[in-house]
């Protein structure tokens, strides 16, 4: 699970607003309290809804739902949420967690409300704390840095020499070599290749990676974990899984440095996608706004420091455990890392399917098609084969 930010606007002013503001000519030592006074009492008017962030639990279904039931939003505008100007400042992949999403729409908020929220919504899903913002906040357009971690089984760093088993414990030559690839990442480069459906030549495929970390291994329910922290200012489709998946095939020795320089280069390049299961969106962040607006003494900067334990105690306690156990579960990483070697890493010819870029890929490929023959066959087609024989 996850948590998420919500951020609501002011409605547009009334008329009679405007011309509560019109007559207001504030003095330059009382400028903001004058303000704050002039929109309560249109507020008070009018009865118009505000903006406010919410840093709550992922699920926008629940959240919306949850909201409807304390009197915040109507019914009718959580069938239509462009009714609310309801926006997201980041979209996840199916199966990504998110521990502070941020989520903007019109409503009404107080702090009783807040209680009310978190009662009708399931543990999973919290709403820690809310703030006002300006009326042409946009949560999404507005964040200007995220942060997203990636908890994954230390096996997956294991060298392609050695025996693979869930038992693995990563040295610290191991993670040094991760977080050396992670470095190279760092920076402004163009990531059509670690993405579905961009051209070299699109300038949206260019991104700034400010940082990109791999934290200390640690033991939890048998297996070694670690941590992988990546901050940039925005992500394309998939590009945080297919740069994770192609320092994994590094680090095992599948590809080499040379490999990523290829991947800078104008040529489609085979990139493998870690998977989904274990990415989570961890932080936003909105230096700017909060530098133009933070301390306006009307509006709040967009942070929740003060909230920061009661946060990672709800992402230990939901997120890391809900990842864990599907990973204990399913198996996703281990059964993911049995697919690396149909990767050849190199330049795609379109002529060609994926796997039949290797001999273990090609090899594997007729197997299945093999196996798909078999299970097609009915038993009368068997009998007829019986002698061996070609039609």
């Amino acid at each position: 699970m996850s948590e998420e930010v919500i951020s609501i606007i002011d409605e547009p002013e009334s008329p009679s607003c405007k011309k509560l503001k019109t007559e207001h000519i504030p003095t330059e030592t009382n400028e903001n309290t004058d303000i704050i006074k002039s929109e309560e009492k249109c507020e008070a008017k009018t009865g118009l809804k505000r903006k406010y962030a919410l840093c709550i639990g992922y699920c926008e279904d629940e959240i919306v739902d949850g909201l409807v039931k304390v009197n915040s939003i109507p019914q009718a505008h959580a069938d239509e949420m462009f009714k609310m100007s309801f926006q997201r400042a980041a979209r996840t992949d199916k199966g990504v967690s998110a521990a502070e999403n941020l989520i903007s729409l019109k409503m009404e908020f107080t702090p009783e409300h807040l209680k009310q929220l978190n009662e009708v919504l399931p543990k999973q899903i919290r709403v820690f704390g809310y703030k006002k913002v300006t009326k042409s906040f946009d949560s999404k357009n507005n964040c200007d840095g995220r942060t997203y971690i990636y908890i994954l089984p230390t096996f997956a760093f294991c060298p392609i020499e050695e025996f693979c088993t869930e038992n693995y414990r990563a040295p610290e030559e191991v993670i040094d070599k991760v977080n050396e690839t992670l470095r190279i990442l760092c920076g402004t480069h163009n990531f059509h290749n670690f993405t579905a459906g961009r051209k070299y030549t699109d300038p949206s495929s260019k991104r700034y990676i400010i940082s990109f970390e791999c934290s200390k291994p640690f033991l939890k329910e048998g297996y070694e974990y670690a941590v992988i922290k990546v901050r940039g200012q925005s992500f394309m489709l998939h590009q945080i899984r297919k740069m994770i998946g192609m320092v994994i095939a590094i680090v095992r020795g599948f590809a080499n440095m040379d490999t990523l320089d290829l991947c800078w280069t104008a040529n489609k390049v085979d990139v493998p996608t870690a998977p989904a299961l274990g990415l989570m969106l961890d932080k936003l962040h909105y230096d700017k706004y909060n530098k133009k607006f933070g301390k306006d003494g009307i509006h709040e900067p967009i942070e929740w420091s003060h909230l920061e334990q009661e946060i990672e105690n709800f992402k230990h306690e939901y997120i890391f455990t809900n990842i864990i156990q599907k990973e204990k579960e399913k198996k996703s990483m281990f059964n993911w890392l049995s697919k690396l070697p149909i990767n050849h890493y190199g330049i795609l010819d379109p002529k060609y399917m994926r796997g039949y870029y290797t001999g273990i890929g090609r090899a594997l490929y007729k197997i299945d098609c093999l196996n798909k023959e078999l299970n097609n066959k009915n038993p009368a087609e068997e009998d007829d084969d019986s002698t061996g024989c070609d039609d």
